[in-house]
């Protein structure tokens, strides 16, 4: 059994346990430096919830990372197995993002996740178990913190403050809108907290969020929408 047979095996299973035990697995492939800065794709993912069908609404956008176009979306519908429990968001969302993202006909280099990379009490939020099961360099922008203490950074856009947890820089506090809350960075797989720093300011135009996270979102809860509509 490969790791990724092993991830949606733990996930179909519902093994709490085990979902723990990959994670503290993964804190042993930390990266402190990026593999290469060459990006040319960027990919979002974004899974809307409907509780009372309890079906994920899963949806992958890819845009170039140089205009921030887009370039590919891909979507699926199916049910939710693994329950939300905090700091196992992977584990809840991982199965329907994988097989997002093998439908994808663009193989994207860097991936982004509404979510914790390194800034997790395990050190392995969504970002650094899906990049390291796809082997993708990839990037937590959360719109919350999960873990740690900052000091608030100024409030223009660019300003930012360093999110400590245990003694260790786990991520950035980044003001990417003028006098907007900040969003919470953290590198998630092959990358470092400065390049994930300036992709994710590079990704943010006129709002908070980076675009692909923004049109990623947006598609998934329209076709949330259009099909209960249609029930």
């Amino acid at each position: 059994m490969n790791i990724i047979e092993k991830f949606i095996d733990i996930c179909k299973n519902r093994d709490i346990k085990g979902a723990i035990e990959l994670q503290k697995s993964l804190q042993s492939t930390p990266c402190v430096q990026s593999l290469h800065t060459d990006f040319q794709t960027i990919c979002a993912f974004d899974i809307s919830y409907d509780k009372s069908s309890q079906l994920n609404f899963a949806v992958a956008v890819i845009m170039n990372f140089s205009h921030l176009e887009l370039v590919e979306t891909q979507n699926i519908i199916e049910k939710s197995v693994f329950p939300y429990i905090s700091g196992l968001l992977a584990f809840r969302e991982g199965p329907s993002i994988i097989r997002l993202y093998r439908k994808l006909k663009t193989r994207p280099d860097l991936l982004l996740f509404d979510g914790q990379g390194n800034a997790h009490p395990r050190g392995t939020g969504i970002a650094s178990v899906i990049g390291f099961l796809l082997d993708i360099p990839s990037i937590g922008c959360a719109k919350t913190r999960l873990v740690g203490e900052y000091i608030e950074p100024g409030l223009q856009k660019g300003n930012h403050s360093d999110l400590n947890f245990r003694g260790q820089i786990v991520g950035r506090v980044l003001r990417t809108r003028k006098g907007v809350k900040p969003v919470f960075v953290s590198p998630g797989h092959k990358i470092d907290l400065n390049t994930t720093t300036d992709i994710v300011l590079r990704c943010c135009r006129k709002f908070r969020l980076p675009e692909p996270i923004r049109e990623a979102h947006k598609l998934a809860n329209e076709i949330m929408k259009n099909c209960k509509k249609n029930e």
